[in-house]
Order: C-alpha cells, then structure tokens, then sequence
C-alpha cells in the first residue's frame, strides 16, 4: 500500500501551501553588548517591524547582569518604535522592592509589558535559592506586579518539564499559579516536535489553565549550541537533528537554508493542529525569522 499512498503525495499536495494570514508573531531579542552588536540588534527590529509583531522582548541576564542594557534597549523600542516592547523581570539576587522600582522604572519609560519569570541562579551549577527579601519565585512575582499596575504579563511554560520540577504534574501547579495570579499568556520553551507542543497543550487544559499557550520556537542556528541549551532546560532533542545538520558546521548560509525551512514546518504542523500565535527566538538574527514567517505567509502590511 505504500506505493500508491507515495504517488498521490507526490502528485496531490502542491509544494507550497500558503495559510490563511491569520497568524500573529512575536519575536524575543537580547540586549546587545557591544556598538556593533547594538547596530545588528536595531537593523534587525527595523527588518521585522513591517510584519507588526504582537510585541518583541528583551531577555535579561543571570542575576541581572544585563539589566541596565535591557532597559536601555527596551526603553529605546518604546520611545523609538511602534512595536509594543516586553521587558523580561527575574527574581534572582534583588529585593522585592528593587524589583517593584525596577518594574516602576519601566511603567514610566511607557513599557506595558513584563516577562515574569523565576530566572537561573547567577552561577552556574549553582541550586536556585530566594533572594532574602525577594519574590519567591515567578507566581509570586507576577501577583506583585499586579499590584502595581496593570501590566501585561507574559509567563514561561516548560512542555517538556522544568528541569527544577520534581515531576510534570508540579510544573503544571506552578504555570496555574501564574496564570491564577494575573498571567496574561504562557510562552513554552522550545521544543522541536510538534506533538512536545499538543500534548502539553492538552495536559495544561485538563489542568485547567485557560489563558493563552504561546509555542516558543527556536531556529537552529549552531547545532551544537543547541544541543547544549537543550540539556540545560530539559528539551528532547530527536536523533533526526543530528543527521539533518551533520556536515554544516563550516557551511552557515547552508545550514540556515535547512534551520528555516525546519521552523517553518514545525510551525505550519503547529497551525494545522490549531496554534495561530507564535514567538520566535531570533538570537538578533533577523534574516532567519523573516524568511520562517515569510514561508508562513506572514508579510509586511
């Protein structure tokens, strides 16, 4: 029966099937460290900006070591552009009230918008443990930032477990908290298979989380890197990778070729089984994201 199955294939589906235009993204960026990187950061706001994203974010470092460049970056998308700007807020090495003026700060730079999030202890290898003082972890820290103002609130969601949870049941207590405790969304870790994404989709609704699950989605852009990354936060990553980028360490414009048409077709799986919004870590690569959201049939309008 495979023969005749393979044939309507290859006859039956057209190469490119366009959606509907019904898909919203997002796209998360970090700040820059050096004025050369600052220069890559702005051009690639300035080339995903005509394809109106929901917001783009800015990450903030282990123990707030980026946290003036995040400001600064994020401040400077309010001021400068017309895309809503996210700021990510971490409870790791500050008081609470360091925290609350930091959250302050960026109501009145015009930023509406926190990525709450526990963050990763400041050094590695390190057991995460509260600040003396500070937000207990990202359920209490959402619950704060309500009280301030009403904040947009976009919260992390693990599909294949925290690495820190004792079991998957326990991750999905805490996402509720968030959510219970003023969370507008959740968005996911990576995750490279599509049915990762639709089981916890499933496992979050019996759980009785209503809000928004957003798939975070990750281009490969170094393959190593990756599997590095993926090891630390608990990603599956499927032996199919390894094979797909083996021989492309030496060949960048190759392997981002392969990097976007994998995105793109784990996000037009996705959209097949009903996801219409989408975040994409860029890594400060514009390029990639555009052409991922050029195959979904996102354009500029």
């Amino acid at each position: 029966m495979t023969a005749p199955i393979e044939s309507y294939r290859a006859h039956a589906t057209p190469l490119f099937a366009d959606v509907a235009g019904d898909i919203d993204v997002s796209f998360e960026f970090f700040p820059p460290k050096t004025e050369k990187m600052e220069e890559t950061l702005w051009e690639s706001i300035e080339t995903l900006s005509p394809l109106h994203p929901r917001f783009v974010s800015v990450t903030y470092g282990a123990g707030g070591s980026t946290r003036e460049r995040t400001h600064n970056t994020v401040a400077r998308i309010a001021r400068e552009t017309a895309i809503p700007a996210a700021a990510h807020l971490t409870c790791v090495d500050a008081t609470k009230e360091e925290i609350d003026r930091i959250a302050q700060d960026y109501w009145q730079a015009g930023v509406r918008h926190i990525v709450a999030l526990r963050g990763d202890p400041p050094r590695a290898g390190e057991k995460y443990q509260t600040h003396p003082g500070g937000y207990e972890n990202a359920a209490d820290l959402v619950a704060g930032l309500t009280k301030l103002h009403p904040f947009e609130i976009s919260v992390a969601a693990y599909p294949e477990c925290h690495p820190d949870s004792p079991h998957a049941a326990a991750d999905l207590d805490n996402l509720k908290r968030k959510i219970d405790n003023g969370a507008t969304r959740a968005i996911t870790q990576f995750f490279f298979e599509p049915d990762t994404f639709f089981r916890f989709r499933d496992d979050a609704a019996k759980a009785g989380i209503d809000a928004e699950i957003v798939p975070g989605i990750m281009p490969v852009m170094n393959y190593a890197s990756v599997v590095r990354m993926s090891g630390m936060c608990g990603t599956q990553v499927p032996g199919w990778m390894e094979r797909l980028f083996e021989g492309l360490d030496d060949r960048p414009a190759a392997r981002q070729l392969v990097s976007a048409t994998l995105a793109a077709e784990l996000s037009r799986r996705l959209y097949a089984g009903g996801v219409r919004q989408f975040h994409f870590y860029t890594l400060n690569r514009a390029e990639l994201a555009y052409a991922i959201c050029h195959l979904l049939g996102v354009r500029p309008r």
